[in-house]
């Protein structure tokens, strides 16, 4: 029997720290360093996020000697749809596919390649639906490529761009899509066009919306919504929808990654806590524009400052903990007597608990509410608090501590570091 051809990755990956650092006009993504191990050891590799979080970029920059074909294109898309094995055989040492999720079966016809070479990093699919891609990957290519998800920037990495927001209103008005930071951009003339062009074609894939204006109406009330309990009746009867047909809506939002669900925790406790997850974005910046928000100063004085700082504060660790290849292990605490934590942090060595207050005095009676739910818990392991605030200055209290907005990303929010 054949032994199944291999070639060394350096035939298909530059080392990603020196090619970042001079071939390209782009900065250093945190997720670089997990792609290029994955690319090492597995013959696939599909890297999912929203558009515009720059996966294509990251992907081209990485994989220089690969070629690369975008299903968006029509063309392309109607030769891999009508002659799959034709298209892939374009590409004897593989390539970078973009938009996967345009022609889901082609990952039928890539498993047979790869199963006949399955030398790693030939492939890397990229694709911006994210239950689709998934589904489709799990059928098809199981035990044959690795997955991750590239989000919109941390922070830490916007700072990376010449010019980055200064202030912590300005961080979350812009948001943290790379194009706006790239080119300057003002963040409310891109969301306009990102909304229109991206999400709109979006939902007209993933789902059948009828009324596309009554869709952005709805994603404008999930904004309004921020970093609250997850209530679909609600939702449904300010929106003039049905509750199904809110759910399936804002699984649109969670499929195109605008939205995600924070899971309520749940513990051997005598408490009755809320099962109800809290609705949160990716992205404060399209928060902001879907809340008719158009200066940082009109968001300094807005009503939902603090639910869009503690949305803020929750997206960047899940973004950290995913450019770590970490499995989130985060929830929110509430129970019936009124105790609650926006954030608990759960990893092998016990929890720690988190809330976000978007005031730039630090307090003790930040840390009242964390310290409040550290009484209910029934653990063995010490619990630590951390309060990211608005503020400058670095503050330890005891085990606790107040940890400036700028200073997130020095949290070790894996329990690995």
């Amino acid at each position: 029997m054949e032994m199944p051809k291999s070639r060394p990755i350096e035939n298909y990956i530059l080392d990603w720290p020196r090619f970042l650092l001079g071939f390209l006009p782009m900065i250093e993504r945190d997720l670089a360093p997990r792609l290029a191990e994955a690319a090492r050891i597995w013959p696939c590799v599909t890297v999912t996020g929203p558009r515009q979080s720059g996966k294509t970029t990251l992907c081209r920059a990485m994989f220089p000697h690969h070629q690369y074909a975008s299903l968006e294109d029509p063309d392309v898309r109607a030769f891999a749809s009508e002659d799959p094995r034709g298209f892939l055989a374009q590409f004897p040492e593989g390539a970078v596919l973009d938009e996967i999720q345009r022609v889901p079966e082609l990952q039928s016809y890539l498993q047979g390649v790869i199963d006949s070479d399955p030398a790693p990093g030939r492939w890397i699919l990229t694709g911006s639906q994210n239950f689709t891609l998934l589904e489709s990957v799990s059928q098809s290519l199981a035990g044959r490529t690795a997955v991750h998800s590239l989000l919109p920037m941390t922070h830490n990495e916007s700072e990376r761009f010449p010019v980055p927001a200064q202030t912590l209103d300005e961080t979350l008005f812009t948001g943290s899509y790379p194009r706006i930071f790239d080119r300057s951009m003002d963040p409310s003339d891109w969301f306009r066009s990102y909304v229109a062009t991206y999400v709109e074609r979006d939902v007209r894939t993933v789902a059948n919306v009828g009324s596309l204006p009554t869709f952005q109406r709805f994603a404008a009330l999930c904004a309004g919504r921020t970093s609250q309990l997850l209530n679909f009746s609600s939702l449904a009867g300010d929106c003039g929808i049905s509750q199904p047909t809110a759910k399936s809506w804002f699984g649109v939002l969670e499929t195109s990654f605008m939205a995600f669900r924070l899971p309520a925790f749940h513990g051997n406790l005598r408490k009755r806590l809320v099962k109800t997850p809290k609705l949160h974005f990716y992205d404060t910046g399209l928060v902001c524009w879907l809340l008719g928000i158009r200066t940082p100063e009109q968001l300094r004085a807005h009503p939902l400052r603090g639910p869009i700082f503690e949305t803020w504060a929750v997206s960047e660790i899940v973004k950290r903990q995913t450019n770590q290849g970490e499995v989130h292990r985060l929830s929110h605490y509430r129970d019936r007597n009124g105790a609650e934590a926006d954030i608990i942090v759960k990893w092998s060595g016990g929890k720690m608990l988190v809330d976000a207050k978007s005031g730039a005095t630090a307090s003790s009676s930040f840390l009242q509410g964390a310290r409040r739910v550290r009484k209910h818990l029934d653990i063995l392991t010490p619990s630590p608090a951390v309060v990211v605030y608005g503020g400058d200055e670095r503050q330890r209290r005891g085990t606790d501590s107040l940890v400036p907005w700028r200073e997130l990303h020095g949290v070790d929010w894996t329990g690995s570091e």
